[in-house]
């Protein structure tokens, strides 16, 4: 280990430097020392260890040390004996001599290399596509769910003035067949008395035909049918009365009864949902 060597010079007399040899295969370095005092002891045929003295006495195999005051002292290997590995198998045949221009053959290699990029990049976005379907079918509703979300009904079987309930994705689902004084009724009913102000002919799509989800829009009780003050439906639990088109017009519900979606594909069939 060194830890400093200085040369003679304005800073030589408060500086002393301590030397050691470090095992190798070069001759034994001579220590140099610098002693305070106004007289410099030093045997000008003995070389003064420094950085100038050992450069070019790197060994061949072995440590060397490299010392210096604006430098720190280190032992450095000098690996001579590594075999440089050779690369020609990985290469291409374009460029494996190194006399011969590489930009010869930059054209071939470009459009090679486009080639496998466009390639990869035709099949990464089909795989992510076909990733991005999976997931999202995944999420959407299976076939049984599906059929079960419509509901097919047949009108010949409520007769005229009745209501008849059925289940709908859970719910009750009142269909009602009006007759023409029912009809003529609601359709003479004034906005202006409705809380949720609703022409009946916005209600329906045909008038002997009144389509609506039977959940009381107050608290979500199911409301009786051909009952309450204007002969609709009536809801017990807290007292809301709804006319034929299923309408508020007393009582604390604040909404008209839900009209779900609906059509009809012949006269005598109506598929709601």
């Amino acid at each position: 280990m060194m830890s400093l060597a200085a040369r003679s010079g304005a800073f030589s007399p408060y500086m002393q430097a301590t030397a050691f040899a470090v095992a190798g295969p070069l001759k034994a370095l001579i220590p140099g020392v610098v002693v305070k005092g106004e007289n410099m002891l030093l045997d000008p045929k003995k070389k003064f260890l420094c950085r100038e003295s050992l450069t070019g006495q790197s060994p061949k195999t072995g440590p060397a040390v490299t010392v210096g005051i604006n430098a720190p002292a280190g032992v450095r290997f000098a690996h001579t004996d590594i075999k440089v590995p050779d690369f020609s198998d990985y290469r291409r045949p374009e460029v494996l001599d190194p006399h011969k221009s590489s930009q010869e053959s930059s054209d071939a290699r470009k459009v090679f290399s486009y080639l496998v990029t466009g390639a990869t990049t035709v099949v990464g976005v089909y795989a992510a596509k076909a990733v991005v379907s999976q997931f999202v079918s995944s999420m959407s509703a299976s076939a049984d769910v599906l059929a079960l979300s419509k509901i097919e009904i047949k009108l010949s079987d409520i007769p005229e003035g009745k209501n008849m309930t059925f289940k709908w994705r859970g719910k009750p689902l009142f269909v009602r067949h009006r007759t023409e004084k029912e009809i003529s009724t609601e359709a003479a009913v004034n906005m202006a008395e409705l809380r949720d102000p609703e022409h009946d002919k916005d209600r329906v799509q045909r008038p002997s035909w009144v389509i609506v989800i039977g959940v009381c829009t107050h608290l979500g009780c199911v409301p009786i049918a051909n009952a309450g003050d204007w002969g609709g439906y009536y809801c017990p639990c807290h007292g809301s009365h709804y006319d034929a088109s299923g309408r508020i017009r007393k009582g604390p519900a604040p909404l008209n009864l839900e009209v779900p979606y609906y059509e009809f594909p012949d006269d005598d069939t109506v598929i709601v949902g």
